[in-house]
């Protein structure tokens, strides 16, 4: 037996550690995440429809020889075996049928990995077309597929006939995989940005406008450097508060409910909706709003 003291900090590392990944949690946020998660994927994938032969098909605008040569090393598409137009159809009508039943909650668990796999092989079809949303899908469809995330709002109840699972230690790894690459990927940009000069002088909200096309703010930039370099620094201020604050209990759901709205905003700012709205699907556990 120890002799270690329960309040020793090794024994306090310890049962924060084993509280984060494993201490049961409620299934409800998880599921909230997949419906969010599985309509944020149809729009993604919807995307792609309408140039799908045009890109993909046996005479498409990009050869699977060089869609291999911009994939990682890892990267492989199911895209690759199909031989004519109906199978590239028949994958992508996959894809669709996955992340409906993914938002249904119809055979969750699996649906979430055929949805992570039928994904990543029209992304890993494609690579140079993918943008940081549909990253981002990649990132929340595992994340899914690791936990419980039928276990209510899901026709996985109601067919079964009960309501929602009880609290889970698988969860709390789902949603402990979704703290972790919040922060990550959070991190991950705002580093990024620091590398520039723009975003230390104060003038990258300007070049975000030049390209968001819903959103230009450049004449009203013109009119007002503060404004310019307010903007810009708001949002590098927002991204540190958010991948630090989701980590302190007292600042944690504050920060996420902020995220909630701060990240659709940058999203557009930037040019890249739905990236700020994948990076808010993210936060909707943190927020503590269901």
């Amino acid at each position: 037996m120890s002799d270690r003291r329960p309040d020793e900090p090794s024994s306090a590392i310890g049962d924060t550690w084993m509280r984060f990944w494993f201490e049961p949690a409620a299934v409800r946020p998880l599921a909230v995440v997949r419906i969010l998660t599985g309509l944020l994927g149809l729009l993604l994938v919807w995307s792609y429809a309408g140039d799908l032969l045009a890109w993909f098909g046996p005479d498409g605008s990009i050869p699977r020889d060089v869609a291999a040569a911009w994939r990682p090393r890892w990267g492989a598409s199911l895209y690759d075996l199909a031989a004519g137009p109906s199978a590239v159809r028949g994958l992508f009508l996959a894809t669709i049928i996955a992340f409906v039943a993914l938002t249904i909650g119809l055979g969750s668990r699996l649906a979430a990995v055929c949805a992570a796999v039928l994904w990543a092989s029209l992304l890993h079809r494609g690579p140079m077309l993918a943008g940081p949303a549909d990253d981002c899908l990649s990132v929340l469809l595992w994340c899914l597929a690791t936990g419980p995330c039928g276990g209510d709002l899901s026709a996985d109840c109601l067919l079964a006939g009960r309501g929602a699972s009880a609290a889970s230690p698988w969860a709390r790894v789902s949603l402990g995989l979704l703290k972790v690459h919040a922060a990550a990927i959070t991190a991950a940009a705002l580093l990024a940005q620091l590398k520039g000069d723009a975003w230390w002088n104060g003038t990258a909200s300007w070049w975000l406008a030049s390209r968001a096309g819903a959103v230009d703010l450049r004449a009203a930039y013109l009119g007002s450097e503060y404004l310019m370099n307010f903007v810009t620094h708001a949002i590098v201020a927002f991204e540190i508060l958010f991948a630090a604050g989701i980590w302190f209990a007292a600042t944690r759901r504050t920060v996420a409910r902020i995220a909630l709205v701060a990240w659709p905003v940058i999203g557009l700012l930037a040019g890249e909706p739905l990236w700020g709205v994948a990076m808010a699907v993210f936060a909707v556990p943190l927020a503590e709003v269901v």
